[in-house]
């Protein structure tokens, strides 16, 4: 998230790092890069999580293919938590009020924040590999359908770990 908020800063006009020396107007501009880090993290998160998606579609259809059509509603399940997942990180409001418009945020919380976003991207990869186990158990019954249940799995931690994300937030901003 560090490297987001660096690209958000980086990109400022002219005016604005001006502007940026009126006093009070460097929080705002603060808040404004936070908040814009923010959304460019969650947009990016959601459409990797998207890319997951398609590629669960496309086993569905493997499936349908190879007539093991017993296994789509299992898969369906995946895809479903995959998919919510990707809406709420893309709908959700951008930061939370009490963090995000403090004019100077703690840094271990904002630390704490940008080390909890940064999960997204271990759930990416985690699930990603256990879709790359969900085409290699292709042709195995019993080794297929552990692979879907440990899928369907993952996908329920990313949306639970997105609940706790709004948690992170909202308890920093109390402090």
């Amino acid at each position: 998230m560090t490297d987001l908020f660096a690209r958000v800063t980086g990109d400022q006009d002219v005016f604005k790092k001006l502007a940026s020396n009126i006093p009070g107007f460097q929080g705002y501009i603060e808040r404004q890069n936070r908040r814009a880090a923010d959304k460019l993290l969650r947009e990016t998160v959601a459409d990797r999580f998207d890319e997951l998606y398609k590629r669960i579609s496309n086993i569905q259809v493997d499936l349908v293919n190879q007539g093991q059509i017993a296994l789509l509603d299992d898969i369906e399940r995946a895809a479903i938590q995959v998919r919510t997942f990707a809406n709420k990180m893309r709908t959700a409001a951008y930061g939370y009020s009490g963090f995000f418009d403090a004019v100077k945020v703690n840094e271990e919380e904002l630390a704490n924040l940008y080390a909890f976003d940064a999960s997204f991207f271990d759930l990416i990869d985690k699930i990603s590999s256990a879709l790359d186990n969900v085409q290699a158990s292709m042709g195995d019954d019993n080794g297929l359908m552990a692979a879907i249940r440990h899928l369907i799995s993952l996908g329920r931690e990313a949306v639970e770990t997105f609940e706790r994300r709004s948690e992170v937030i909202t308890n920093a901003g109390q402090k």
